[in-house]
């Protein structure tokens, strides 16, 4: 047997996933830990991801008629009580403050002064607060629908945090949007949900599960929570957007009412949806390898490094002369509508600087020497390929033809994540059959097992959460497309009318 070849992350995929996805984070430099607990600091490359998937769902908000605002960070604590269930889902998870200033007491050491009259809640959603300010902007039918998104951080106390995956405080969007019918409110609920799907699976290449939560899932005070559910390399489920039907009962405890064309008095329908930071753990965990992450180009943090390769300090000039004017018409060109991001590497660390944008994921590495000079010719990598796999191609021949190499490596990734959730979700029958796939494949990794299991479900909340209990295995969703079979439910035994989706999540 040859030699096994090294890779850049270790542990790897198969020795210990939860250990390999953090020294992923911290290979591609994209995040670290902070100085206090649970939360994260976003670093430039992790930050730039983000950049681009805001930019690319900020587009697609605005082109349904969502309009961006910035409501406060601060809820008074009056706010969330007015929504009993809200505030009962959210409790545990609060941060409040109690003092507005510090002051230095005997020891003269610095203590909480000046308590509030009202604690205040360091938002961990703002239905409550944009709530608030929508019963003032409404009062006609004539202002309605209010399509309102803002773009900003969430606190939520994690007790257990990960990276991106689950923070005390993470970045996100929150929309928000009023209506004078149902029907109208449904259908944003469903629209916006469609928007997530289209992020996840054109932008992000992570296909997705569209589906309605169970009553014991649902957002704290909805009527009904949709969401996308994609399945990660170790088959756990990530939720990567959910879009709520609110009915009125936010309406009602935030007095958001309107006169209708009929000249009556009544409460408006509203819808609220996010997707967050999260997002970038599911690239991670979705398309990375032993060697680092990969990026979807199309959301890529940058496109190209251009790493410039030297006999001597004499052809540095040259070279980079050389690889400049290629950059510069390649920041010329546009991909997806906007311009490519080009890196220039020309750092004196030898063979290092190719390892580190490896791990970085970035899409294309093309490394430039006199000899590709001469031939008027650059080398280049796709991370989505082994990383010694590389070819030579004409320099007008590579700007020429790039944007076509990054929707092949976007496509590719699509396909094999495709791929990859469809070998792992299973039609599973009968409750022995049910516990075996959730039994872990090895006892090294007790967290990986089958994948997403679609089996039926009595709709009786007691199974739920007996399964709950048994596998700390959850219904991620009930799938909005579906065949209608009969069957009987994997935990009691009693008619089904349909499968829903059974998984271990994040």
């Amino acid at each position: 047997m040859g030699k096994e070849e090294k890779t850049a992350i270790s542990p790897k995929r198969e020795e210990d996933y939860s250990e390999w996805y953090q020294q992923v984070v911290k290979a591609s430099d994209m995040a670290e830990k902070s100085p206090v607990r649970g939360c994260m600091v976003i670093k430039p490359w992790g930050y730039s991801l983000w950049e681009n998937i805001v930019r690319e769902l900020d587009d697609m908000f605005k082109e349904s008629g969502v309009k961006n605002a910035y409501f406060p960070l601060f809820i008074p604590l009056g706010f969330l009580e007015k929504e009993a269930s809200h505030v009962e889902g959210f409790a545990k998870e609060c941060a409040v403050v109690t003092h507005h200033r510090l002051e230095k007491n005997a020891d003269g050491k610095l203590v909480p002064a000046g308590q509030l009259t009202e604690p205040l809640v360091v938002r961990p959603t703002s239905e409550t607060i944009i709530g608030d300010a929508f019963s003032k902007w409404v009062s006609s039918y004539r202002d309605l629908p209010l399509l309102i998104n803002q773009w900003g951080n969430v606190v939520r106390w994690e007790m257990r945090t990960r990276i991106f995956l689950r923070t005390s405080e993470f970045l996100w969007q929150e929309g928000h949007t009023a209506h004078a019918t149902e029907q109208e409110a449904m259908e944003r609920t469903r629209l916006m949900l469609d928007i997530y799907a289209r992020l996840a699976e054109e932008y992000l290449a992570l296909p997705v599960t569209q589906g309605r939560k169970t009553a014991a899932e649902r957002f704290p005070g909805a009527v009904e929570t949709f969401c996308i559910e994609a399945m990660m390399q170790d088959r756990k489920a990530l939720q990567a957007g959910t879009s709520h039907f609110l009915g009125q009962n936010f309406a009602k405890a935030s007095e958001i009412k309107f006169q209708s064309f009929e000249e009556k008095e009544e409460y408006a329908w509203t819808t609220s949806w996010g997707a967050s930071t999260r997002l970038i753990g599911g690239i991670i965990m979705s398309h990375g390898d032993d060697d680092g992450v990969i990026l979807p180009p199309r959301v890529a943090s940058s496109h190209v490094v251009f790493i410039p390769i030297y006999r001597s300090p004499d052809d540095r000039p040259k070279v980079m002369e050389y690889i400049e004017r290629i950059a510069a018409e390649l920041k010329n060109t546009f991909y997806c509508y906007r311009k490519i991001r080009v890196e220039i590497d020309d750092r004196d660390t030898g063979g290092a600087r190719g390892w580190e944008w490896i791990k970085k994921g970035i899409p294309l590495r093309v490394e430039v020497g006199p000899r590709d000079m001469s031939q008027d010719s650059v080398y280049v990598a796709r991370r989505d390929k082994p990383h010694r796999e590389k070819i030579s191609m004409k320099r007008e021949m590579f700007i020429k033809e790039i944007t076509g190499i990054l929707d092949e490596i976007q496509n590719a990734l699509y396909e094999k994540a495709v791929s990859f959730k469809e070998k792992n979700t299973v039609f599973v029958d009968g409750s022995k059959d049910f516990y075996e796939f959730f039994t872990p494949l090895n006892k090294e990794q007790p967290e990986i097992h089958g994948g997403f299991a679609a089996s039926h479900w009595c709709g009786a909340g007691v199974c739920e959460a007996k399964i709950k209990e048994d596998l700390s295995v959850t219904i991620r969703c009930i799938p909005l497309v579906q065949e209608n079979e009969k069957g009987k439910c994997v935990c009691c035994g009693r008619p089904s009318s349909g499968r829903v989706v059974f998984a271990k999540a994040y």
